[in-house]
């Protein structure tokens, strides 16, 4: 994998890896604040030319971080983050059930957000 810079642009809800100073990798996710704070992913998107180079896994990893700085939970409903963190259980610790159904339910009243 190239040298990635990672950046969190919150305002727009997007983790982007950038290589060269293009974007070529995004995890969209969205602020949960009840029951408990989270950081909600819903979609994870790499570029079909960057595929295969570990940039997924960079910017699970990158959210999970974030959220242990800022004391946030994380509630996966994107597939490749569950996945991610089922393989990395000492760096992404499980979300409740009743969080996770909350982000489900918050997702379901903003059908245009994502």
């Amino acid at each position: 994998m190239r040298d990635l810079e990672i950046r969190d642009d919150r305002a727009a809800g997007r983790l982007e890896a950038l290589s060269g100073g293009e974007v070529v990798g995004r995890i969209e996710y969205f602020v949960l604040d009840s029951p408990e704070r989270a950081l909600v992913p819903v979609h994870t998107i790499v570029e079909p030319a960057h595929e295969g180079q570990g940039i997924a896994g960079a910017l699970a990893r990158e959210l999970y971080g974030i959220a242990a700085r800022e004391h946030s939970a994380v509630a996966p409903l994107c597939p490749y983050v569950v996945k991610w963190a089922e393989r990395h259980p000492d760096e992404a610790p499980p979300a409740g059930q009743t969080l996770l159904t909350a982000a489900k339910d918050w997702l379901a009243e903003h059908p245009g957000r994502f």
